[in-house]
C-alpha cells in the first residue's frame, strides 16, 4: 500500500437512472479542453513527470466541464453531488461520519489510442491554499513533496463511467508505485472506484483503435460540441476537426468530497485556523532544497518563474516506476 492510501472501494450501480447522465452532457456542452488548467509550458512540465518533462503541451482530445464547486454550477446536479452511495463509501474508506461533498466534474473523451502514460496524483488542497487562489502547478507539486501533510485537506474522490466501450478503463496503482496496476475495465458502464486519489496513483486507459489516429495540433480555444441527436464534433478556431457519434465519446464523472476527522477538525478549516500563507509555502520548499543540497537561486516572482518552477517539479514529482527522490 502506498504511505497514507487507503485502500478503494468499486461500486457496481451507481445510478438509478444512468441515462440521466447523457441528458446532463447535452444539456451542459460545449466543453474546453483539460490543459486549460495549464497556462503555459513552464507549468504542463513541472508535473509532467519525468519522462514527459522535455514535452510541449499536448493539447488531447480530453475535454472537461465543471458541473460543481462549492455549490451546483449546472440544473440538476445534486442527486450526484450528495450521491448517498459515494459519501458512505467514503466516510467508511476514511473513517469518518464528516464527509462534505464540493465538486462534480465530467471528462470527455474522443479517440486516445495513445501508448499508455505514467501515472499521477489528483490535484490536492491545503488549509489557506487551494485552486481558486494558486495554479495547478503548484498545489501538485506540494502535494508530491509531502512538506505539507499537516496542512493537506483529506479529499475522498469517486471516479464513475458512463460509456459502454470494452477500453476506455482505469488503472490504479492502491498497493504502490512499484507494485502493478490494477486494472479496471471492461463492463465498466455505471460503474465507480471510490478512493484515496490524491494518494494513490491512477490513469485513463487508451480509448478507441489505432487505426483510426487521432486529432492533434488542437489549441487551447478547442471545443467538444453536441451537433445533432446522436453527433459530436470537435472544433476548433471554425474549424471542423472531427465528427462522431455519441457512442464513440468515453464519458466519466469525478466526484470529491472534504473528510474531516471529526467536527473540530472541520471547523479549523471553516474558520481557517491553522492556514498557511503563500510564504510558508516557500520558505519550507527553501528549507527543504537546502537541506538536499539542490543548488537554487530564490525566484522574485515564484509563481511565474519558469526555472523555478521547472527545479520544483523536477526534485519532487513522483510517478509510477521512478525511483523516490533522496
Amino acid at each position: 500500500m502506498s504511505p497514507n492510501c487507503r485502500p478503494p472501494v468499486e461500486i457496481d450501480a451507481v445510478l438509478e437512472d444512468p441515462a440521466s447522465i447523457r441528458r446532463l452532457v447535452e444539456a451542459n456542452q460545449p466543453y474546453a479542453p483539460v490543459q486549460r488548467y495549464f497556462s503555459d509550458n513552464a507549468e504542463y512540465r513541472a508535473t509532467a513527470g519525468e519522462n514527459s518533462r522535455d514535452n510541449d503541451v499536448f493539447i488531447a482530445p480530453v475535454f472537461r466541464g465543471d458541473w460543481a464547486y462549492e455549490k451546483a454550477l449546472i440544473e440538476d446536479i445534486d442527486d450526484l453531488l450528495f450521491h448517498p452511495g459515494f459519501i458512505a463509501t467514503a466516510g467508511k474508506i476514511f473513517g469518518s461520519q464528516c464527509v462534505r461533498p464540493f465538486s462534480v466534474y465530467s471528462n470527455l473523451t474522443w479517440q486516445l489510442p495513445f501508448p499508455q502514460g505514467p501515472g499521477h496524483i489528483d490535484v490536492a488542497e491545503f488549509r489557506g491554499i487551494n485552486r481558486t487562489e494558486y495554479p495547478i502547478w503548484l498545489l501538485t507539486v506540494m502535494n508530491h513533496s509531502r512538506l505539507f501533510e499537516a496542512e493537506r485537506i483529506q479529499i475522498a474522490t469517486a471516479v464513475a463511467w458512463f460509456y459502454e466501450g470494452e477500453d476506455g478503463g482505469f488503472d490504479y496503482w492502491p498497493d504502490g508505485l512499484d507494485a502493478p496496476p490494477k486494472i479496471h475495465e471492461g463492463n465498466i458502464y455505471n460503474t465507480a472506484v471510490v478512493g484515496d486519489n490524491d494518494r494513490m496513483f491512477h490513469r485513463v486507459r487508451p480509448t478507441g483503435k489505432t487505426d483510426r489516429g487521432m486529432v492533434s495540433d488542437l489549441s487551447p480555444d478547442a471545443r467538444l460540441v453536441h451537433r445533432s441527436a446522436n453527433t459530436w464534433g470537435i472544433e476548433d478556431h471554425g474549424d471542423s476537426r472531427a465528427e462522431f457519434e455519441f457512442e464513440q465519446l468515453r464519458i466519466s464523472l469525478s466526484w470529491k468530497a472534504r473528510v474531516f476527522d471529526d467536527v473540530a477538525d472541520e471547523r479549523r478549516f471553516v474558520e481557517h485556523h491553522e492556514d498557511i500563507t503563500i510564504e510558508d509555502v516557500w520558505t519550507r520548499f527553501y528549507a527543504d532544497l537546502e537541506q538536499r543540497n539542490v543548488a537554487f537561486e530564490r525566484p522574485c516572482e515564484p509563481l511565474r518563474d519558469a526555472a523555478w518552477i521547472g527545479l520544483l517539479g523536477a526534485t519532487y514529482v513522483r510517478e509510477p516506476g521512478a525511483r523516490p527522490k533522496a
